[in-house]
């Protein structure tokens, strides 16, 4: 089979992260047009922090827990519980989605688009869209149409505009420039081409671990991963991924390599590549979920 026959046919099936396991049979009612599936998932989360505190939109605090969410089984289970409707059957209340991240919204709409029989991953990486002078810790969705692989946004509303300059988002075909894969992001502050100071998790996080190139490592190792199938939390934590304030020469070197490899790398060099023993994610790792970001131990279905 040719890059993309193997590519399609990996992309195409679930991975236990994104298999929506007994709520397949609600998906079904789900659009399988790829902007009416985009549009279905921007309505199924609601941030954690994007909006402020969760409570001043009505949520009750203890909703907070539902960050932890990592399948994608249950977290349509919750969303079904919330409001039977299936995705894209019109306007979902606020309090009818699940509270999580961009994580979230693009792990959704990937198990959609699977769903659908649509090649599609998650990656890690960062936006520049977000906030106007920072390249922000964000995932998108990438979807394969036959010709090639193109960003889409599932977090933003219809008719998002970029604040740096007020043009209009193609939400299903995201610039390049403006969200940076993860080892986009890595080589280009390498090389000098953006600041590493910009790469963060959020201007206000005085963690050292959340900026610069330490955090552009740890969304290389998240990148990986989702390239091999593996939607991980953004607070996950396994192999070599530690909170350091900085990167010793070995590790800019190996962080240097996997850049380099996963730029052009067919799905069999991304499945080798995720073999080595500081990067592939074993049974048991430890999730830091904020705000307390104390290391819990996680044992993965």
């Amino acid at each position: 089979m040719d890059d993309f026959s193997v590519s399609q046919s990996f992309y195409v099936s679930q991975s236990r992260f994104s298999d929506p396991g007994t709520q397949a049979e609600w998906l079904d009612a789900t659009p399988n047009d790829l902007a009416a599936l985009r549009e279905a998932a921007s309505q199924l989360v609601f941030h954690y922090w994007g909006s402020g505190d969760i409570t001043e939109h009505g949520f009750p605090a203890e909703r907070h827990d539902e960050i932890t969410l990592r399948y994608a089984s249950d977290m349509f289970a919750r969303l079904r519980e919330l409001d039977p409707a299936p995705p894209g059957g019109g306007l979902r209340a606020p309090l009818h989605r699940i509270v999580g991240c961009c994580r979230d919204f693009t792990l959704l709409f990937v198990s959609m688009a699977r769903h659908h029989g649509i090649p599609a991953r998650a990656r890690a990486g960062f936006a520049s869209y977000l906030m106007p002078g920072w390249y922000i810790d964000h995932v998108v969705a990438e979807v394969h149409d036959g010709s090639g692989w193109h960003l889409v946004e599932a977090q933003m509303p219809p008719g998002y505009r970029d604040p740096v300059d007020g043009t209009e988002l193609n939400l299903l075909d995201v610039p390049r420039d403006r969200f940076l894969t993860a080892p986009d992001a890595w080589t280009a502050a390498r090389a000098g081409d953006v600041d590493p100071a910009r790469l963060v998790a959020s201007p206000d996080l005085d963690v050292p671990f959340l900026r610069g190139l330490p955090y552009g490592r740890y969304s290389l190792l998240l990148d990986l991963a989702s390239l091999n199938k593996h939607e991980m939390l953004q607070w996950d934590v396994w192999g070599s991924i530690d909170t350091a304030a900085s990167l010793a020469p070995a590790a800019l070197a190996r962080a240097d390599e996997l850049a380099e490899l996963m730029a052009d790398a067919d799905v069999e060099q991304l499945r080798v590549a995720f073999e080595a023993d500081d990067v592939r994610v074993p049974p048991v790792i430890r999730s830091v979920t904020p705000p307390g970001l104390l290391p819990v131990e996680v044992v993965l279905r």
